[in-house]
């Protein structure tokens, strides 16, 4: 491990952007929405929040429940200004007025009943349709914990206007499966919609990446570690202070809509506008690849990642995609609701600042390599705001470099070897041309072959232990392909 100067709240790191969210819950028809939702506000200073919508579901098609937001956002009041104290000065948790001033109600009604001409929109729908075609070019992520009505009555509202390609290009949806009519309706209606979804008979939500969340993984046994998904640790670092106390019991799995947030989360890990790189909300596939059928960039559906399991066998699934990082995200949740206790800097846990190559953004960094070629990284620049000691830990992501189902026949090796005893700097060898830029099946030489996705995460030594994330893209480039064709 490498040790670290204390630094202190300036030294966090700041986040290049903020991604605008509205968020449909069918909060009350389990407690799991109220668990995301408490979750979620500990990450709003990452977001700009636009609307949070009480909307219905096939579990929940009668009423909505606004006031259930009401009370966590009371809760949330009650520490703000000590999550504040935890935050870059740039990036400020927002107030509970605010938040409160974004909670509405979608329609009382299930799913399609809701949509129609002569149907007026639902208060929810009316902010979601100012939301959308406000002015800038921002996407606007809709992030749905349970029916998508709402979204289907702006689409359906706005088909007639002169801008509404345009203004369908602006939407991003990560939904929680499809839980009610409205989902394969959009589809249909609008492939080109940027959709993430889990696609799977009805109601069989065990199917679905995003219950790798906390879930037993029947095809996974012995792969996550279950020990932070547990009545008892929820308990004793959730369930803790003001907001914790508006934190409910779980019934069946906690948090099953949380992926859709943590998919945005700005750790250095995941690119929003990449599915196929995968975080710690999954790492999803277009459904259709034609350049001539339907759009490559609308429906994104589950793929699959091959983990080592705590058993310490390897788990193929695509509820992997999520688990694998359970740990993390765990921690890194328990160490916010201890902020939400505390102003005292000092006194809590913060995340280290991961620097490869002297570059510290949360962005991924491109460099392009002679196959065959060794190329170094050093991340000995990283620090630790509270001055922890580090760890670090590289590794080649397989999976995102291509859409095929066992990449160990296409995807090519890199060799990672430490240059130092903490790990900190590394040489990485790209393997040569006649592995690394090829089209394996075919045997057909590539002058640019499949890129190559590198992951450093840093871990500190606090408690709970908190990662931050970079992403290495490496084209491998073969300098003699003239001569090889």
């Amino acid at each position: 491990m490498a040790s670290s100067t204390t630094r202190g709240a300036a030294a966090l790191n700041a986040f290049p952007s903020k991604p605008r969210v509205f968020i449909l819950t069918d909060i009350t028809n389990e407690p799991d929405d109220a668990e995301s939702f408490c979750r979620y506000l500990t990450y709003s200073n990452q977001f700009c929040t636009e609307g949070v919508v009480a909307v219905t579901s096939t579990w929940l098609k009668n009423k909505v429940a606004p006031q259930n937001l009401h009370e966590i956002v009371n809760a949330y009041e009650k520490v703000v200004d000590n999550l504040n104290a935890h935050a870059p000065t740039d990036s400020p948790y927002p107030s509970a007025h605010s938040v409160r001033d974004l909670i509405k109600s979608g329609p009382p009604v299930y799913g399609m009943e809701a949509v129609g001409d002569d149907i007026p929109l639902s208060e929810g729908g009316e902010l979601l349709l100012e939301r959308l075609t406000a002015p800038g070019e921002d996407p606007l992520w809709v992030l749905v914990w349970g029916g998508v009505n709402v979204l289907a009555q702006v689409l359906n509202k706005i088909r007639h206007r002169p801008d509404a390609a345009k203004l369908r290009q602006k939407l991003r949806v990560y939904t929680i499966s499809d839980q009610d009519d409205c989902g394969g309706w959009i589809r249909q209606q609008y492939p080109e919609i940027f959709y993430i979804c889990s696609i799977h008979g009805w109601n069989q939500y065990q199917a679905a990446a995003w219950t790798g969340i906390s879930a037993p993984c029947s095809g996974d046994v012995g792969g996550p570690d279950d020990s932070k998904v547990t009545h008892e640790w929820v308990k004793e670092n959730v369930q803790i202070g003001p907001l914790g106390a508006a934190y409910p019991d779980f019934e069946f799995i906690i948090e099953g809509d949380t992926p859709t947030f943590l998919y945005l989360i700005q750790n250095g890990l995941g690119v929003p506008e990449e599915p196929l790189y995968g975080s710690w909300g999954g790492r999803y596939i277009p459904v259709n690849v034609s350049s001539k059928g339907l759009s490559s960039r609308g429906h994104f559906a589950d793929a699959i990642d091959t983990v080592t399991g705590v058993d310490g066998k390897p788990h193929r699934s695509n509820q992997a995609t999520i688990w694998r990082w359970r740990n993390a995200f765990q921690d890194d949740f328990a160490a916010r609701m201890q902020w939400t206790l505390t102003s005292d800097f000092s006194k809590v846990n913060h995340h280290p600042v991961a620097v490869v190559n002297g570059d510290s953004n949360l962005t991924p960094i491109h460099i392009e390599a002679d196959a065959g070629g060794v190329v170094t990284f050093d991340a000995s620049e990283s620090y630790d705001p509270d001055g922890d000691r580090l760890s670090f830990k590289w590794y080649q992501y397989r999976e995102p470099s291509s859409l095929q189902t066992y990449h160990g026949l296409e995807v090519s090796d890199i060799e990672i070897k430490a240059l130092n005893d903490v790990g900190s700097k590394v040489e990485v060898k790209i393997a040569p041309a006649e592995k690394s830029c090829i089209v394996v099946r075919e045997k057909i030489p590539l002058e640019r072959g499949l890129p190559l996705h590198l992951i450093l995460e840093v871990t500190d030594s606090g408690s709970p232990a908190l990662t931050s994330y970079r992403r290495v893209i490496i084209q491998p480039i073969d300098r003699d392909f003239a001569s090889r064709k």
